[in-house]
């Protein structure tokens, strides 16, 4: 059993839609292909992967360093004799090596998106949906068969009023969620929360819309929003301030009693385990949302839950950035609390399987081996070009 071949492409992800810290009219995405020897149903076994939006694509990295140490590796280093499969343990090593710590940026997108198609190859050599193999081995068998999700969205976009803010709310709920997500940040207080009321008219209730400023605030500006936005009993206040400044996200919560979330833009265990330490997170309201694919995979998204449980927190209280299938899968298996979801931005990388739709605000999960990017012919389509 070896690796063959380890293929990355870089695709446009542009958009004109923006948040209050930057647009996404250049946006790019990795693709990672990783193809092996093992044969099931007479094709070559082949993972994919890709990062999460926000964060662009990392060609560069994979090409220069962490593919090559993957191509020159003995590939008995690289097998899980145990199991008879990769290892992404010994995989994640491999890239890693002559990397020093500290520093957690763009070489984390990178291996993330490796990691991605590793697991992937992993559940298909194992015959198993991703989320059933995670269950075996973290779990004791116990998977979640559904998954809770919201719907992101409510971006800035040129032209953008309150009419066409409420129609897209409304198109969420009409396709079976039950919470939404809209940024706030980029325009004065006033006016976001004539954008926020204006939401409340279509969901009913704040305790069904979460807000998101993306990190844009400093310690006044995120208190002055905390005060305006109390009465309303949202789901949660999102990244107020830098995703770094802990100080403020700590000197934040007296002012605010209710849930806030943050994390997407921390890449490893360490600085996770920071957040923790010193920035005044609630274990019994906030909300974590780390995201694998943006922070070194799920090798280092396992020791992120191990730290996790240690402090205290119960793995429901996370809710993975991104929206892609491969955190989906980890929700489901390992008893996350949900999901991001991206009804309509990002395509093809938002979204779940074909055929699976969300109802009441929780969607299920295809049954096919692997992350099930093949379930999602749009997305498929495009990542199967990486071997032309």
């Amino acid at each position: 059993m070896r690796i063959t071949d380890v293929r990355e492409k870089t695709f446009s992800i542009a958009s004109p839609i923006a948040n209050a810290y930057i647009d996404f009219s250049k946006m790019t995405c990795s693709v990672v292909a990783v193809v092996t020897d093992v044969i099931r149903d007479g094709k070559p076994v082949i993972g994919y992967g890709f990062n999460s939006n926000g964060r662009y694509g990392a060609g560069g990295l994979l090409r220069d360093r962490f593919l090559p140490r993957l191509r020159e590796a003995d590939p008995k280093t690289l097998i899980d004799e145990a199991n008879d499969n990769l290892d992404p343990f010994r995989i994640w090593k491999t890239m890693m090596s002559n990397e020093k710590p500290g520093g957690h940026g763009e070489r984390s997108v990178a291996v993330g998106t490796v990691d991605m198609a590793v697991w992937d190859a992993v559940a298909k050599i194992a015959g198993q949906p991703l989320y059933r193999l995670l269950a075996d081995r973290y779990r004791d068998g116990q998977a979640d068969d559904k998954v809770w999700v919201y719907a992101a969205g409510g971006y800035y976009y040129p032209g953008k009023d309150h009419k066409a803010l409420q129609a897209e709310m409304q198109s969420y709920l009409d396709r079976g969620y039950r919470v939404v997500k809209m940024k706030i940040g980029a325009v004065p207080l006033e006016e976001d929360l004539s954008r926020i009321e204006a939401v409340l008219k279509i969901v009913g209730d704040g305790s069904r819309l979460a807000v998101d400023a993306n990190g844009r605030f400093d310690l006044p500006t995120a208190i002055a929003y905390a005060k305006a936005l109390r009465p309303y009993g949202l789901f949660w206040y999102e990244e107020a301030g830098d995703p770094l400044d802990y100080a403020l996200q700590a000197e934040l919560a007296p002012h605010y009693a209710n849930p806030m979330a943050t994390g997407e833009n921390l890449f490893s265990h360490q600085d996770a385990r920071n957040l923790l330490r010193y920035g005044g997170m609630r274990s019994d309201r906030d909300w974590l949302q780390f995201d694998c694919a943006l922070s070194y995979g799920l090798v280092e998204y396992l020791r992120t839950l191990d730290m996790l449980k240690a402090q205290g927190w119960s793995s429901r209280r996370l809710v993975p950035h991104g929206g892609h299938q491969m955190s989906l899968n980890i929700a489901a298996g390992l008893h996350l609390g949900g999901n991001e979801s991206y009804p309509d931005v990002f395509k093809p990388f938002c979204g779940f399987a074909d055929g699976i739709a969300v109802e009441n605000g929780y969607v299920g999960l295809p049954q096919a081996p692997g992350v099930g990017f093949e379930e999602k012919s749009e997305l498929f389509s495009v990542m199967k070009t990486i071997l032309d």
